[in-house]
């Protein structure tokens, strides 16, 4: 079996592969105070619950957009899973041709991303990920990984509308039941889902008219199946596709 792990800023997820097929997968929070022996104990404890033994992993495939928690998590493999991660990095076969001005500058996740459109789907695409921020990223017919954009998360958003305003509360995002919200709870639903909605689909159309008509939209993170629900402009939902792509990029540096 093949562990998969995405260290992002505010989700670690992580999936367990039997070839081809990903079985158990997890998301847990990112802890930046917690110590290698911590998260060693968390991993061992998921793989414990579902009954697989650390002997019966043959590989740990790790990306991270955390400097600060890849050590510590790597040393929790070497300590309670007694693997050596492959960590996505310079270096590490993707099969990804990055045409950023600073290759080195792109977060490993998004290219582990595109090692996925490439493989699963082909290109031209854009890849969006809901994530801690909501990236755009664009990939070429030829796979190149062509660069993206960026902007503020719905959970940033959110919290920022609560920190810094006198009267607005932490809301959970939930499909209000009008776009006119009728109460402070309804409208600021409103605003952060079918604001990003309308985000996501002008953002697209603007790659659209970059990469073309025959243009893929693949949707992941973990709000990806709340914002589809309300747009038809995300055509291929794929949650896990970060951890899709690590099992790629280990199958091509094992060979």
């Amino acid at each position: 079996m093949l562990l998969t792990i995405d260290i992002g800023n505010t989700n670690i997820t992580l999936g367990l592969y039997e070839g081809e097929t990903l079985g158990p997968r997890w998301r847990i929070a990112t802890a930046y105070d917690h110590m290698p022996d911590e998260y060693g104990l968390q991993l061992a404890g998921l793989l414990d619950h579902v009954g697989v033994k650390p002997d019966a992993l043959h590989g740990i495939c790790l990306a991270s957009v955390v400097p600060p928690l890849t050590g510590k998590i790597v040393e929790a493999c070497g300590t309670y899973l007694k693997q050596e991660p492959l960590v996505v990095d310079a270096g590490v076969k993707t099969g990804v041709r990055v045409r950023y001005e600073d290759p080195k500058a792109v977060g490993a996740d998004r290219i582990v991303d595109a090692a996925a459109v490439q493989r699963l789907y082909g290109g031209p695409a854009c890849v969006v990920d809901f994530g801690t921020a909501t990236t755009f990223d664009g990939i070429s017919a030829e796979g190149e990984y062509l660069g993206g954009a960026i902007s503020p998360g719905i959970g940033i958003a959110a919290e920022a509308l609560f920190l810094r305003t006198a009267k607005l509360p932490r809301v959970d995002l939930q499909r209000p039941p009008s776009v006119i919200g009728r109460n402070t709870v309804h409208a600021m639903q409103s605003g952060l889902l079918f604001g990003y909605v309308g985000l996501v689909e002008g953002m697209v159309g603007r790659f659209r008219h970059e990469l073309g008509p025959q243009m893929k939209v693949i949707a992941t993170g973990g709000l990806a199946e709340v914002v589809a629900k309300e747009t038809s402009v995300l055509q291929i939902i794929a949650p896990w596709l970060t951890l899709d792509g690590l099992r790629i990029v280990w199958e091509m540096n094992r060979q």
